[in-house]
């Protein structure tokens, strides 16, 4: 039998914070500690332990030419590697982008109802039996972080209307994740077709 790849929600901690990811990925980098009470927790020890090892949690999801892209690409090209980071290290989101995102983008409909999250999420829920743990506080937290991230990712205009925006990918980002698996260009929307013809 197929084995279902359990969700971590604990992406609910922190939406994309590109900032936040290109601090901590840099201290990796550069090998020095970083002040995560102040530069993570806005002063608070347990904030900045929590989004450090968030943020630890989606960087090491990244190979050493997407770090680099991470922290010398253009915003864009940041903002794309981010969110494959959050793909790789949060399943649910990864599901949600090829799922709902994509399959719509592929036939022109750009609009993401509530319906379509609804009917996601309880796909999900049949076959993730500790979904239905979840409070309806979580529950609600995990949508809003959702669609928070995908609008700082730019894969939506905003929280509101949401609307799936078509993405236009650099080449060193695309080189960058094809070479580790072409398949997480999906995450952004991309066709099949246009995966293939990835040099």
């Amino acid at each position: 039998m197929l084995e279902i790849e359990k969700y971590d929600f604990s992406f609910t901690a922190s939406s994309l914070r590109l900032n936040e990811m290109k601090l901590v990925a840099k201290s990796i980098n550069d090998n020095r500690r970083i002040d995560y009470i102040n530069e993570l927790g806005g002063g608070k020890t347990t904030t900045g332990k929590r989004m450090l090892a968030e943020f630890q949690k989606r960087i090491s999801k990244l190979t050493s030419s997407e770090i680099e892209i991470l922290l010398n690409g253009d915003f864009t090209s940041q903002k794309h590697i981010a969110f494959i980071s959050i793909c790789r290290a949060y399943f649910f989101i990864r599901d949600f982008a090829i799922e709902v995102l994509r399959e719509k983008l592929l036939v022109y409909d750009y609009k993401i109802t509530d319906g379509d999250y609804i009917s996601f999420y309880r796909r999900k829920q049949e076959l993730q039996p500790e979904m239905e743990t979840l409070t309806d506080l979580t529950e609600k937290k995990i949508r809003q972080v959702t669609f928070k991230i995908l609008e700082q990712a730019g894969l939506i205009d905003n929280v509101k209307s949401k609307i799936i925006q078509p993405q236009l990918i650099d080449s060193r980002v695309m080189k960058a994740v094809k070479d580790n698996n072409s398949n997480w260009l999906k995450v952004l929307l991309m066709s099949d077709m246009d995966i293939a013809l990835v040099k």
